[in-house]
């Protein structure tokens, strides 16, 4: 199992959280990013995400920018220590949801890899930007995040026996805590829990492999054989899974998706377009959407699994059911009213909603050690970057 451990944190020494983290790098598009410069000119972006302008090697800017912040005094070190953490956001239901995880050094030696699970195929990405700002800054710079199959994880985040470092809310709303946990005997009861079982990787797939790659080149800093990671339990009441929906476009002119759908579901009568609340809807009627320009027809799958049965994910079964569509090309979109504009624009043809994966599907593929496809899952909110720094050195 991999070892997951204390580590000594680089933070911000006086800047606020709220001015100087950032969302994912990639979430942020360059309009975004100049935004986050503007706002503090010790923004996370402007070592997270090099620029061409940044010089003719944006990465050793970035290198030089992060070592000018600790050698200022910008940024601090911090004695070995945990760092809880937590997020509190309303969801698509206006339910108010709390996501509480720890931030910790997580091993990727070649032994405990095989316990490091990926949970969806991901879509093809290059390595080469990460893997080029990793080799120049030798630091992890933003945390994958890992669910942890262990019950009573959650229990053991002490908040009491823990040092607050900052509470602040991001631009959409989402509150942010960050703490530091040194207590000897809370963190080593932490740490054996996380490595008690294996852990199933929510986000930061792309992250987690180019520290692989990282770590198995020659000269590689000592550090190297661990990353940091937000590790959450793998329960329903510390996670928001969104669903992802799918986008049909380039299907010849007035064809109706339905006519190759039936196979796969019972197609209901067309309703009015939806807002938001249907997700909650096709949750509790165990149904899917089709939406068009005239409306939206619920799409009932035509097996049942029974009680106690875990249900087939339903990427699993647009997957298959879009197959027989003629020549199309499909692409993903979070958010209902995202999907539904982008019909009624004429940017889709036809979009298909999709229920949020449950944390029994999730931790059932763990378990068999399987893939869910591509685009299965939207964990939300997203933790900032910027909270921590680990040095490899």
């Amino acid at each position: 199992m991999p070892v997951f451990s204390p580590f000594p944190g680089i933070r911000y020494a006086h800047d606020p959280l709220v001015e100087v983290t950032a969302p994912p790098y990639d979430v942020i598009d360059a309009e975004q990013r100049a935004a986050l410069c503007a706002q503090h000119e010790h923004n996370v972006v402007r070592v997270d995400m090099p620029v061409a302008q940044d010089g003719p090697d944006p990465y050793a800017a970035a290198s030089a920018t992060f070592d000018r912040w600790r050698a200022d005094g910008v940024l601090a070190d911090d004695p070995p220590a945990l760092y809880p953490y937590r997020m509190t956001a309303t969801d698509e239901d206006g339910t108010v949801r709390h996501t509480l995880g720890v931030l910790g050094a997580l091993g990727i030696d070649p032994a405990a890899r095989i316990d490091v699970l990926p949970h969806e195929h991901t879509t093809p990405k290059a390595h080469s930007d990460r893997l080029s700002l990793l080799r120049a800054t030798r630091a992890n710079l933003s945390a994958i995040w890992g669910l942890s199959l262990t019950p009573g994880l959650t229990a053991l985040l002490d908040l009491d026996r823990a040092e607050a470092v900052d509470r602040w809310d991001d631009e959409d709303g989402v509150t942010h805590e960050l703490w530091r946990l040194e207590d000897p005997a809370t963190v080593k009861a932490i740490c054996e829990a996380v490595g008690a079982t294996p852990l199933v990787i929510a986000d930061g797939h792309h992250r987690y492999s180019t520290c692989l790659i990282h770590a198995d080149e020659p000269g590689a800093p000592s550090g190297a054989d661990a990353t940091m990671c937000l590790v959450v339990e793998l329960v329903a009441d510390q996670l928001t899974v969104q669903p992802i929906h799918r986008l049909l476009t380039g299907l010849p002119a007035g064809h109706d998706p339905a006519a190759e759908l039936t196979a796969a579901f019972e197609i209901g009568p067309r309703e009015p377009l939806p807002d938001a609340a249907v997700v909650r809807r096709l949750v509790q009627e165990r149904a899917l959407a089709l939406i068009d320009a005239e409306g939206m027809r619920l799409l009932r799958p035509r097996t049942d699994t029974g009680p106690g049965v875990v249900e087939p994910l339903d990427s699993v079964r647009v997957a298959a059911a879009v197959n027989a569509l003629p020549a199309h090309e499909l692409s993903y979109q979070h958010g209902v009213a995202h999907a539904v504009a982008a019909v009624r624009s004429g940017r889709a043809d036809a979009a298909i909603l999709l229920r949020p994966v449950s944390v029994e599907q999730i931790r059932a593929t763990a378990q068999a050690r399987g893939l869910m496809p591509p685009k299965s899952t939207f964990f939300y909110p997203k933790p900032r970057t910027g909270t921590v720094f680990r040095t490899l050195t």
